[in-house]
């Protein structure tokens, strides 16, 4: 068997030094020194070097070479797509050749996954652009009138021109709706998955099951069964609260789904120090678990309201269709957004058209901005401090060590305690029951003008200025003399 060492390779110096004391011993039977060995470098991670901006851009260049070779002269090939699949994938295989010519095989991988990801990063990011720009390019027409935000469409028709009709009606509808649906899906959502993540057992795993269940329901299904309850057997009208209760039952299973993952990831070590402390399980929720991942439960409600805010179809079962502005939920029909955008954009006008895309801009920003609130809410992760708390935190430290210096510093009270009272009165009873024996009493001490002097633990000590010893009664002597 062939044993191939890895060498490393030595500069030149390091060379001649090793093998100089090698060539003076020859022959004397001195052994010289061993090869010096460079020490390891740690391989960078991140960031670019010069040799790989040089690899990026020589790959990029030999991949087009490469693509315009193959669909231009080689290969019968023909078409954007397939020209910029080859393109990426012959950049990705000469990129890693040339990143093995210096790294190895672990460092090779790396490279090229880190492209892989920076690619995908960037196709998502470039939709999202595409998307948002397309819709505001196309409804800019519409937003740019005053009309079109405070103006509902009883007054305008298909005809009309921009200057005429607008979305309030729809964007007053879909605040209501979504009020409702938050209203009844939060409180409900966190506390069915608080029930999950605290209390397992059998029927928590039959309601998770059912939870996972009803993430794939079909919005129409929803809109189905409020309206077969709600309208059909109860005989209400269609109106914005039975879109409400359709909407929160789409949003409902997320948000259990959402939460339910955040407050698995809570420390298992803070609900047992809470219970060590003696807390009961319900106050430990409250103030333990819920406050550790409110920044995720924040996130679930998120996406339960990005899902229900975009229904098109339980609205329209439910609520109906008006082009009038009715504030009232509980009775009347009321239109959404979404449903106002399928209305608008179903119209051959191109006004009728540039409403639509200016109404789906507004819905995108709608929850743009529901978005900014909820994650103000959430605030920051657990251990995380903005600017403001920190010094909040900063100043009631300082406030904390100002009041323990002064518990801790010795001060003078003018005035006795209960406790230095009733010492005092023992003291001045047991003296004058040694007088009263005929005792010599002349050791006793009379405390007059005491301070009282308090230390920080709260004990108590008597400061007298000068005792003052107690008068001697001196005896006469019997001289056997009368006056």
């Amino acid at each position: 068997m062939t044993v191939v060492e890895d060498t490393k390779t030595l500069p030149a110096a390091a060379v001649e030094a090793a093998e100089a004391p090698e060539a003076a011993g020859t022959g004397a039977g001195v052994v010289g020194p061993d090869p010096v060995e460079l020490p390891d470098r740690p391989r960078p991670i991140g960031g670019l070097s010069r040799s790989g901006v040089l690899s990026l851009a020589g790959a990029a260049a030999s991949a087009l070479c490469t693509t315009v070779l193959l669909f231009g002269e080689l290969a019968p090939l023909s078409g954007a797509l397939g020209f910029t699949v080859t393109a990426y994938l012959s950049f990705l295989l000469i990129y890693a050749v040339l990143t093995g010519l210096e790294e190895d095989r672990q460092a090779v991988r790396d490279r090229v996954m880190t492209v892989v990801l920076w690619t995908v990063a960037l196709l998502m990011l470039s939709a999202l652009v595409l998307v948002v720009g397309f819709i505001a390019w196309r409804g800019r027409e519409a937003l740019l009138h005053w009309n079109f935000f405070s103006q509902d469409m009883q007054a305008a028709g298909p005809l009309d021109p921009l200057t005429n009709g607008g979305i309030a009606h729809a964007m007053l509808g879909t605040l209501i709706m979504i009020a409702i649906a938050l209203t009844i899906t939060v409180p409900l959502g966190i506390a069915c998955a608080v029930y999950l993540n605290q209390i397992p057992g059998r029927f928590s795993r039959f309601v998770r099951t059912i939870v996972e269940a009803m993430t794939a329901l079909p919005s129409i299904v929803a809109g189905l069964t409020v309206y077969a309850t709600w309208i059909l057997y109860l005989g209400m009208q269609k109106s914005g609260l039975a879109a409400g209760f359709a909407i929160s039952v789409m949003m409902l299973p997320i948000v259990i789904r959402a939460s339910d993952v955040v407050l698995r990831l809570v420390p298992g070590t803070l609900t047992e120090a809470s219970e060590a402390l003696g807390a009961p399980r319900w106050r430990t929720v409250w103030h333990v678990v819920l406050p550790t991942a409110r920044s995720g439960l924040a996130t679930a409600v998120i996406l339960g309201t990005a899902r229900g805010i975009g229904e098109t179809s339980p609205v329209l079962l439910t609520a109906g269709f008006t082009a009038a502005r009715n504030a009232d939920p509980t009775s009347g029909p009321m239109i959404s957004l979404p449903l106002a955008v399928f209305n608008f954009v179903k119209s051959p006008e191109p006004t009728m058209i540039a409403r639509g895309f200016g109404a789906a801009a507004v819905l995108m920003a709608l929850v743009l901005v529901l978005f900014v609130v909820a994650r103000f809410i959430g605030g920051r992760g657990p251990g995380h401090q903005s600017r403001r708390q920190a010094r909040r935190a900063v100043r009631a430290s300082r406030q904390d060590a100002a009041r323990f210096e002064e518990l801790h510093a010795p001060r003078l009270s003018l005035f006795k305690d209960a406790d230095t009272e009733a010492v005092e009165d023992s003291e001045a009873a047991e003296a004058a029951e040694a007088a009263a024996r005929g005792e010599d009493v002349s050791d006793a001490v009379v405390v007059t003008d005491a301070v009282v002097v308090t230390d920080a633990a709260g004990v108590t000590d008597t400061a007298t200025p000068a005792p003052s010893p107690a008068p001697r009664h001196t005896p006469v002597e019997d001289t056997g003399e009368t006056d």
